[in-house]
């Protein structure tokens, strides 16, 4: 950067919402005051309060004075379309020795495209010192985030930002690491950024909670902060051009469809109008349609069923179902939850790495805010935002909790699968917690270029990412769709797919 400033937290206290609405930081000899505050609990009059800060800002900012954007919540995970735009941008900015970032709210402030890449690096810096086992995919995919959520928060308003620009932001109830740094990131670029944390605190690391100050309102408790409603005047001519930053309407609440839209089949005698996605919508009605996600592949022959069943010839045995059955616990639900927290689906994912990773279908893991995963024996739910890959021509991914697990084997491939080979599956049908169903491989098919195994053993919605198992205990594919019209006509994407998508991950 042409200038190298100094950050400087907190110099004064700030201990209620009207506090932080009139105090500004300033910049005197390269060093800028920022505040980064949670104010913790519910306090006396707190709604009145939060009004009165809006209609400030809203009034300072129809002065030019200030950027202001209070949110209800960060904005949900960019669609696979932005995604790989910012992944491509991720890889430029690598190439370009970090030196710039240029997104949508950069692409017209050469300045703003320097101190958000130091922010950047700075934070993603923390997020590896802090946090166990972060991988190059994994750093990817945060930034792809955090830029996802900048450009979200921001829009084109920072055209003219420079260091001593004004901007306030005002976040209710952040509780993941992720969002937390996210807040971190933009008071490096001179935000000052509060955070209501009325229900509960967040719980981190002491680095991490000392980058912030905290004061108690109240006590923790349920309340409705109501949304952010602009009422900003609009500057007359001659004012328009001092203006640094213009407020711009808060994004409506999104809808978020588990479904994924039909497409049409390439075959269509392969591809029956009325397959389905095994994803359990929370409140679903009649038929779920959802043609299987296809990736170009090998195609599986259909072989006589007189062939000897593939599995551990030579190096185990069979199991018992009941034996089988007890696989479960390497077996997971997955809550999907929508923007305001409440849950909008259930799927089901298969443990593949010891450090937290677990295998489903991209079409569980692309359809919420967070996921809330329920394992075997363990009271504890375990919350994650963290989706670490996906691909959905495959429909797969894989996404991580905080846990040490205990992964289920994947087949090699040293036998080829046949026709009549029996199976057993295990997932959460209709959110009924790992059951366990057999039958046997019924066919092979192409969907879309993708090759799927045909199944006997009965799914249904919210069976999607659960573990089709031989009868040695590995998996040989994970459960994906069906099709609602047929009897136990289920599908899933074979190991073959899966060794190739969870590589690196297995441990």
């Amino acid at each position: 950067m042409s200038e190298k400033v100094l950050y400087r937290y907190n110099v004064m206290n700030v201990n209620s919402i009207s506090g932080f609405g009139s105090i500004r930081g300033g910049l005197n000899a390269d060093c800028r005051d920022v505040y980064f505050v949670r104010l913790l609990g519910v306090g006396k009059g707190m709604i009145d309060e939060i009004k009165r800060l809006d209609r400030q800002m809203d009034d300072y900012a129809g002065r030019g004075q200030v950027f202001y954007k209070r949110l209800e919540h960060l904005p949900v995970p960019a669609s696979m379309e932005e995604a790989n735009d910012y992944a491509e941008g991720y890889h430029k900015w690598i190439a370009g020795d970090k030196k710039s970032i240029v997104i949508k709210a950069s692409k017209d402030n050469p300045a703003l495209q320097e101190s958000l890449s130091e922010a950047c690096e700075k934070t993603l810096k923390l997020y590896m010192k802090t946090k166990k086992g972060v991988t190059d995919s994994i750093l990817k995919n945060y930034w792809v985030k955090l830029m996802h959520w900048f450009d979200a928060v921001f829009g084109g308003n920072l055209s003219n930002w420079e260091v001593k620009s004004n901007i306030k932001i005002v976040l209710p109830n952040v509780w993941k690491e992720q969002e937390y740094l996210f807040c971190y990131m933009v008071t490096l670029i001179g935000a000052d950024v509060l955070l209501l944390q009325t229900g509960k605190d967040i719980e981190l690391c002491e680095e991490l909670t000392a980058l912030s100050v905290a004061e108690r309102l109240g006590d923790y408790g349920r309340i409705e902060i109501p949304p952010y409603v602009q009422n900003v005047r609009t500057p007359e001519p001659e004012m328009r051009a001092a203006v640094r930053q213009t407020a711009v309407q808060q994004e409506p609440r999104q809808n978020i469809k588990i479904t994924l839209p039909p497409r049409t089949p390439k075959k269509p005698q392969q591809t029956p109008e009325n397959v389905r996605n095994s994803v359990m919508p929370q409140q679903a009605s009649g038929n779920v349609v959802n043609p299987a996600k296809p990736q170009s592949g090998r195609t599986n022959p259909v072989v006589s069923g007189t062939k000897k069943p593939a599995g551990n010839a030579g190096e185990g045995r069979e199991k018992s179902f009941e034996e089988l059955a007890l696989l479960a616990s390497s077996i997971v639900m997955i809550a999907i939850h929508g923007t305001n927290g409440d849950i909008i689906g259930t799927g089901s994912g298969i443990m593949v790495g010891r450090d937290g990773f677990i295998l489903t279908n991209n079409h569980v893991a692309s359809g919420g805010r967070y996921y809330s995963v329920r394992i075997e024996d363990d009271d504890q739910v375990y919350t994650t935002d963290e989706v670490i890959k996906y691909n959905s021509v495959l429909d797969l991914a894989v996404i991580r909790i905080q846990r040490r697990l205990n992964p289920i084997p994947v087949y090699k491939g040293r036998q080829k699968l046949v026709r009549g080979q029996k199976v057993v599956a295990i997932g959460s049908p209709l959110g009924l917690f790992n059951s366990v169903s057999d039958g046997i491989i019924s066919g092979f098919r192409v969907i879309d270029n993708v090759d799927m195994i045909q199944f006997t053993a009965p799914t249904s919605h919210g069976s999607s990412g659960g573990a089709v198992l031989n009868m040695y205990g590995e998996v040989i594919g994970i459960s994906t769709a069906g099709f609602d019209s047929g009897q136990n006509i289920n599908l899933a994407v074979g190991y073959e797919s899966i060794n190739m998508f969870i590589k690196g991950f297995v441990s």
